[in-house]
């Protein structure tokens, strides 16, 4: 090699490590450079101040302790120091579920309320007099079941077993037992059918209308509507329903109703179980038989429907969910349905369902007066608006039994 190669190699060496200097100077640099402005943009923030924070938010939670598997629970608050035991909620428990069906009822109350004012619903021209009153605590509450064509049935019932007037208002007051015929509105409201039981009611005072189309196939629906309103209007311990054509001895049925008036969910009447019904044309015709299982099957079991009694709590049950209950052919029926699955006593009592003379004369021989005295045959007292009357006279209880008695 010459030595003009040799001394242009010599000279390149420095060049390239100059080189490579500065290229390894500049990425540090750039690195440190690149750390100052990202510190500058992006603070991590500090522990101290989120403990701060926290204990600040949550110094005075109250929380429960969710150990489902240990009662009783108990309820903690959060301070300082820890954790602190401060109550037990074994006492409190049995409070809350009461306070649960006060609410329950005061919503039933003001769903009334709301839909009589906004519909211009029948219910206040009957019921000024209740709504006044309406803090005060009764004993039963019992609804006659009527229509636009039964006017002889409710002079014979106000002619028999129904007192009136002054009296019916005195029974109110002194034993609280209130006493109304229940009846709708006619398809044409404000027509000659509804003037017609205005007018009696001017004259009588003794009627409860339902925002309710009248109608033989809508029974079930009137029942609903019967307790939803009555719990909504009177703060009674029993509701009743009955039919306008049996006789009702109304101390007999109070006496047997108060016998249970330390049960909160009471379903009372005379139990029965008919068969289910699939031919269409005839009475009783269930529609939706095959809900009951096979064709000859029975339904469950029942109170029949010319008299039976709920508590209060069934009756609130019943104006809370109306517009999830279903309606079957029969009203007694579907009163039934609607307490199936619900932890509710049956109670059957065969004086809820006497026969008339003299099936009822030998009972109150015996000692068993009976409450309600019909012909099964009718369903109700044959022809009752002439033979109640008789009725009356052979199977009444004694003449001042409702006023001595004490529910």
């Amino acid at each position: 090699m010459s030595a003009k190669s040799r001394g242009t190699a010599a000279e390149s060496t420095p060049r390239s490590g100059m080189s490579r200097s500065l290229s390894f100077f500049l990425y540090l640099c750039c690195f440190f450079a690149g750390m100052f402005f990202t510190n500058r943009m992006w603070t991590m923030p500090s522990l101290d101040g989120i403990e701060r924070n926290l204990d600040a938010k949550f110094k005075h939670e109250t929380v429960v302790s969710e150990d489902h598997d240990s009662y009783p629970k108990k309820a903690v608050v959060r301070t300082d120091d820890g954790l602190e035991e401060t109550s037990e909620l074994t006492n409190v428990i049995e409070p809350l579920d009461q306070t649960i069906l006060d609410l329950e009822r005061k919503l039933a109350a003001a769903r009334a309320q709301q839909e009589a004012t906004s519909t211009g619903s029948p219910l206040s021209g009957s019921s000024k007099i209740v709504r006044s009153t309406s803090k005060h605590k009764y004993f039963m509450v019992v609804g006659i079941n009527t229509s636009f064509r039964s006017r002889k049935r409710r002079d014979s019932i106000r002619a028999t077993w129904m007192p009136e007037g002054e009296t019916r208002k005195k029974l109110e007051k002194e034993k609280g037992i209130v006493l109304r015929f229940v009846i709708g509105h006619s398809a044409s409201p404000g027509g000659i059918l509804d003037k017609a039981i205005e007018a009696e009611d001017m004259m009588h005072g003794d009627f409860l209308r339902l925002e309710h189309v009248e109608g033989y196939h809508e029974l079930s629906g009137k029942t609903k509507t019967y307790f939803a309103t009555a719990v909504s209007l009177w703060d009674a311990e029993f509701y009743v329903k009955v039919d306008d054509d049996i006789h009702v001895n109304l101390a007999t049925l109070g006496m047997i109703l108060s016998s249970h008036r330390r049960k909160s969910r009471v379903y009372i009447g005379c139990m029965k179980s008919g068969p289910v019904l699939a031919q269409k044309g005839v009475r009783y015709h269930e529609p939706e038989y095959w809900k009951f299982g096979a064709v000859g099957n029975r339904y469950f079991r029942h109170a029949t429907g010319q008299l039976y009694a709920i508590s209060k709590d069934l009756a609130t049950y019943i104006s809370v969910n109306q517009n999830l209950l279903h309606k079957y052919a029969n009203e007694d029926v579907s009163l039934g349905s609607w307490f199936i699955g619900l932890d509710v006593e049956h109670v059957h009592d065969r004086r809820f369902c006497c026969g008339t003379p003299p099936d009822c004369e030998y009972r109150a021989q015996a000692g068993s007066t009976c409450a309600a005295s019909f012909d099964w045959r009718c369903s109700g007292i044959c022809n009752s608006s002439f033979r109640i009357m008789e009725v009356h006279e052979r199977c009444k209880e004694g003449e001042d039994a409702l006023w001595s008695s004490s529910f």
